[in-house]
């Protein structure tokens, strides 16, 4: 296990025991605030169509329950410039605590909301407002969780232990999911009436776990010792599009496809199955949990990987499967066949994302020097989930202007891989980066 020095003096490496109780933090903390993101999707179709827009036609009261969906994508880069400007500034960890609490507290409160019904058109704006909250907390999450693991691993073993943060996401879809579907078990009536507000309650109750998970980490080694050394930055945003513009680039472009795939996954297959292809719910949803465990299961695999092949490689690979198998994901759930719709589903997880997720902690960190590796992670991946987050919103709309069918979609799909392609064909390899110097040495 080696060491690295900012200005003339070493950074020791982080002890076993705080390194694992780091990985713990960031499963942990990116699960439950996770769990918070998505479980907005899966409402958006089962109830908020109903209860907060209200239509004649289903379809439209979906589409306008996923464009509240899509306006939490649109505010999570002011998140990254937001909470990354403290992180770089006060500390990663202090910041994560704040983005727990912003994430938690906001997704609660959308438990007690009253509906349409009842307090009429402050239903989805109150709704709409608390949406924007959860993507100023998730702009700051990832990014923050990431770069706190990154700086603690030693750096033969970066790809493999960052991988846990992003594993961390998955656990929060699949906790999303299971609630979801037991939600759905109590029946239609007691869905609308009173329970899909029990996901969000319990977020209430995460908040505590999450606080208490992080509060007994210790503060990333490479911040610690730049704050000592007063070497961090006063505008980190700025220092990281001037230092960095080509990286800048590469990272707003490098999360197109993965943001727009993953909720085409995760919650409009879901909506297809049910509104578009006729089928029970449990169908879609059965087909999302089982992906996504698979996908929990290849991620450290991955990240590993990357430690002995790159970043790049494995990027390349990811997107360019998922590019090419967007029209048989289609083909596959357009069969109606519950099997069939699983296994594209799991295919396309676990061989198309489940590859560029899991390198992603390793890769957006070495794109940055450590005195805006917070501002300059969070903030660029986050501009490209805003481009790519309305995937949900601009998938509905196309399934209607191509008559009930995917085809369009799967054509959206092929462009988001290409403009993550581009990106990742523009990188450099980053594995053997110090990523504890002030500023990379490969920009």
């Amino acid at each position: 296990m080696s060491s690295a020095a900012i200005g003339s003096e070493q950074i020791p490496p982080t002890q076993p025991r705080e390194l694992r109780r780091v990985v713990t933090s960031s499963v942990v903390g990116t699960a439950l605030e996770w769990y918070d993101f998505f479980i907005y999707g899966f409402a958006v179709t089962l109830v908020f169509n109903k209860l907060f827009f209200p239509t004649s036609d289903p379809a439209v009261g979906t589409i306008a329950g996923f464009a509240t969906f899509g306006v939490g994508f649109a505010i999570r880069p002011l998140g990254g410039f937001l909470f990354g400007h403290l992180g770089d500034r006060v500390g990663r960890r202090a910041t994560l605590v704040l983005t727990t609490l912003v994430m938690g507290v906001s997704t609660g409160l959308i438990g007690l909301l009253p509906t349409y019904e009842t307090i009429g058109v402050w239903a989805p704006v109150l709704l709409t407002l608390l949406r924007v909250l959860q993507g100023l907390g998730a702009g700051a999450e990832f990014g923050g969780a990431s770069t706190l693991l990154c700086e603690h691993a030693p750096p033969h073993r970066r790809g493999y232990l960052s991988s846990y943060a992003q594993t961390g996401v998955q656990i929060g879809l699949l906790l999303g999911t299971v609630s979801f579907l037991l939600v759905e078990s109590l029946g239609d009536e007691a869905v609308q009436a009173w329970a899909w507000r029990v996901p969000f309650l319990l977020s209430f109750v995460m908040i505590a776990l999450s606080l208490y998970v992080r509060l007994r980490v210790a503060e990333s080694p490479v911040f610690e010792r730049m704050s000592a050394d007063r070497r961090t930055t006063k505008l980190p945003v700025f220092e990281a599009m001037r230092r960095y513009p080509r990286n800048f680039l590469i990272g707003i472009g490098a999360h197109i496809c993965d943001t727009a795939v993953v909720y085409i996954y995760a919650t409009f297959s879901v909506a297809y199955v049910q509104e578009t292809l006729d089928l029970p719910r449990w169908v879609g949803l059965t087909g999302v949990i089982a992906s996504t465990f698979v996908v929990i299961v290849l991620q450290p695999l991955y990240g590993a990987l990357s430690d002995r092949v790159g970043r790049k490689p494995l990027n390349l690979f990811s997107v360019i499967f998922t590019g090419l198998f967007a029209f048989p994901f289609f083909a596959l759930l357009d069969t109606q066949q519950p099997a069939l719709i699983w296994i594209a589903l799991v295919v396309a997880a676990g061989l198309g994302l489940a590859p560029m997720i899991a390198v992603q902690p390793a890769f957006y960190a070495e794109l940055f020097g450590a005195r805006v590796r917070y501002t300059g992670f969070a903030s660029s991946r986050e501009i490209g989930a805003a481009l790519g987050g309305f995937s949900p919103l601009v998938a509905s709309a196309l399934v209607l202007q191509a008559g009930g069918t995917g085809w369009l979609v799967a054509v959206w799909m092929v462009i988001t891989a290409l403009i993550s392609l581009v990106a990742f064909a523009f990188s450099r390899e980053t594995k053997n980066l110090d990523i504890t110097a002030p500023e990379t040495l490969q920009r």
